[in-house]
């Protein structure tokens, strides 16, 4: 009896922290987000010019509000810019999910958002190699910015109905939404119904249930391997081995195409890169794999140093860039683009429920976010994950010149923020055994440089 006492406690305690973190970050949520009309804005990529010849000056709002002071050329690229962005999968705290094993946690919100982080750039890897970057959401311009506002009040809603319903020892809280219920339904052709079964097949993959491939509680029990819990806080490159495991372990068929490689203390090693994209396929075809690199730095020491501005914007300035898990001090977000010196990013902080994402036909908008915000790069923190998703070995060895040329034009240091080299990581003495791997999903090397990292990094709410 002691025992079912103590878990109502934790639940009582896990929805008013659900309940502080939604009234603590909704409002940057409803807040209005404006971009000069006079600088171009990327997106993990692709740029996007607002400027026009009229008589128009001043700031733009992405949630369509001012369209009727501009021109229909410059709407026109502020629609496809807002229908691009809503398009990438947004992943935030979730609650009222199953148990994690080991705990008593039905929520991640306070905690997860470096993991929330995480996937969302997994997530973007994953729309490349099987959408592409072309690849736009036909129904991301009908999810209503205006939900946005609502949010506070249903989150008041939700907590007061919890709470009823724990008097009432009702299971499940009785609340009314003002959330939309599905988009319109729209006739596909079949290039579009094939786009649209992966677009809910990633989604699913993310899914807060214990047996998806990349959910939150499939990483919690890589990051065990690395001494965290649940609860725990994670940083950029813990997760970025997290993130590996997850992918080396995964066994939906359609993931046996895709393999993740993390840097090792600031080198990716090119041999090493090649040889995971020309391991043999689980069908036993031997063809290459595509590769996601992920490249934990440090843009500083206690502050970010100005001089890494130039580098990150060329970086998300490439098609083949997935994006950076970062955030500010105590606060983790996914930076995908920028307009000047300020980074365009996805909020994780918002605690949403748990969408059961098995049944067929799930809701998805939930998974797509209504409204970018900004950031000053000056407010980053230094600690970070860099991603890169590369088809084929060419287009890793282009990446690979691409980038070093980069790195070389925007060090003004002696060394640059990551080198690639050729030749194995044994071949440096930094190699683990392949068989030592598999035997425990993270090596004692790892570990130790693990445990090093996550002394210098940021803790995160």
């Amino acid at each position: 009896m002691e025992a079912t006492g103590t878990d109502e406690v934790e639940k009582i305690k896990s929805k008013f922290m659900s309940a502080w973190h939604n009234m603590k970050y909704s409002w940057v949520l409803k807040t209005k987000t404006y971009f000069s009309r006079n600088s171009p804005v990327f997106l993990l990529g692709k740029c996007y010019h607002f400027k026009t010849d009229g008589m128009y000056s001043g700031e733009l709002s992405t949630d369509g509000s001012n369209f009727d002071k501009i021109n229909t050329e410059i709407s026109g690229n502020v629609e496809e810019f807002r229908k691009d962005f809503i398009s990438r999968i947004w992943l935030t705290y979730r609650e009222e999910f199953p148990q994690i094993k080991g705990s008593a946690l039905t929520t991640d919100c306070g905690w997860g958002c470096t993991l929330r982080t995480g996937q969302m750039l997994l997530a973007q890897g994953l729309m490349l190699h099987f959408l592409g970057r072309a690849w736009v959401w036909p129904d991301a311009l009908d999810i209503d910015n205006s939900d946005s506002e609502s949010w506070t009040a249903h989150t008041v809603k939700k907590l007061t109905a919890s709470f009823e319903a724990s008097l009432t020892a009702e299971r499940e809280p009785k609340i009314l939404s003002n959330h939309h219920q599905g988009t319109v339904k729209r006739n596909y052709d079949d290039n579009e119904k094939r786009n649209e079964v992966y677009h809910r097949k990633i989604i699913s993959w993310f899914g807060d249930s214990p047996l998806t491939a990349f959910g939150l509680h499939q990483l919690i029990e890589y990051g065990k391997k690395s001494g965290k819990i649940a609860g725990d806080w994670y940083g950029p490159a813990v997760v970025a081995h997290i993130l590996r495991k997850a992918v080396e372990e995964a066994r939906d068929p359609e993931l046996q195409g895709v393999t993740v490689y993390v840097a090792q203390d600031c080198t990716v090693y090119s041999s090493d890169v090649i040889d995971r994209q020309c391991s043999f396929m689980d069908s036993g075809k031997a063809d290459t794999k595509a590769v996601i690199i992920l490249v934990p730095v440090r843009l500083g020491g206690e502050r970010t140093n100005m001089d890494y501005l130039e580098f990150v914007k060329g970086i998300l300035s490439l098609e083949y860039c997935v994006g950076i898990i970062g955030g500010k001090p105590k606060q983790s977000y996914y930076f995908a683009g920028f307009q000047d010196d300020s980074l365009i990013y996805m909020d994780p902080h918002y605690c949403q429920s748990f969408v059961d994402v098995s049944i067929k036909d799930f809701p998805l908008e939930s998974f797509h976010c209504p409204s970018p915000k900004k950031m000053s790069f000056k407010k980053m923190d230094p600690s970070c994950t860099i991603g890169f998703y590369c088809r084929t070995v060419q287009d890793f060895e282009k990446a690979s010149e691409e980038i070093t040329k980069m790195l070389k034009s925007s060090s003004k240091e002696k060394y640059p923020l990551f080198t690639f080299v050729k030749g194995h990581s044994r071949d440096y003495d930094f190699a683990s055994s392949p068989l030592h791997e598999e035997n425990n999903l993270f090596s004692e090397d790892e570990k130790k440089r693990l445990k090093r990292i996550s002394t210098e990094e940021f803790v995160l709410l």
